[in-house]
């Protein structure tokens, strides 16, 4: 397999202020990355990165982050966010035993869940990405990347990278009409060499709409016709591993 998920891009109207509380929440360096700013991750962390362009809208998100217990509680962690600029969705209150629904500094949703749930478990900070979606989404994302189902309920999936880490889930619903398919996006990095292969062996698991955005990179979309981008590796990225 040469593909690896890079990170969860969001398009922001402040970019550099989203990157630098979540570098801070996350306890994560931020660097440039290809007109972004990327919060890298590793084998067991997906990585997230901002870009400028359209703020959230009227809508609720169709995909947002979950935040997991490892060396903070959730009301340290709570705290930390409400710290640096985050706040508590509704009337503020967080019943015990349950998550915390929160927004982060451009009024995007996510979620610090409870000390005790199973389910997130041993997964890190960032625990989950979790996004509306079909069944056929996540088992396409499954192929795609060679991630193992991990969580499968009725249409609701889960899938995770080997070695174990951030969750990618999709709800088992189709996303509302009229929320924004191309706002948040996962971007792959295909390996020197590779990039056309993959772009067809994904064209092959029912990805569409191919289109080339410039030389070695690509946009398609998911069985839910969500976007998602495909970069071929760089010499400065090889050399970064």
């Amino acid at each position: 397999m040469s593909l690896e998920f890079q990170s969860v891009t969001f398009l922001s109207e402040a970019p550099a202020r989203d990157a630098s509380f979540w570098s801070t929440v996350l306890g994560r360096s931020a660097r440039d990355d290809a007109g972004g700013i990327l919060l890298a991750g590793d084998a067991r962390q997906v990585g997230i990165r901002f870009a400028a362009g359209p703020g959230h809208g009227g809508k609720r998100n169709r995909l947002h982050l979950h935040l997991s217990r490892v060396d903070r509680n959730q009301s340290e962690t709570i705290a930390a966010c409400v710290e640096h600029g985050g706040r508590l969705r509704g009337n503020g209150h967080v019943p015990e035993g349950s998550y915390a629904a929160m927004a982060d500094v451009v009024d995007d949703e996510f979620c610090v869940i409870e000390d005790d749930d199973g389910y997130l478990a041993g997964c890190g900070p960032l625990g989950e990405v979790t996004c509306e979606g079909t069944r056929a989404t996540g088992e396409f994302w499954s192929k795609a990347l060679d991630w193992p189902v991990v969580w499968d309920r009725g249409e609701e999936v889960a899938i995770q990278a080997p070695a174990g880490g951030t969750k990618l889930a999709w709800s088992g619903e189709p996303i509302e009409t009229g929320k924004p398919t191309d706002r948040q996006y996962f971007t792959l990095v295909a390996s020197w060499g590779r990039f056309d292969d993959e772009l067809e062996r994904l064209r092959e698991l029912g990805a569409t709409d191919p289109s080339s955005e410039r030389p070695g990179v690509a946009s398609l979309r998911d069985p839910d016709g969500v976007r998602f981008v495909v970069r071929a590796s760089s010499e400065d990225d090889i050399r970064r591993r």
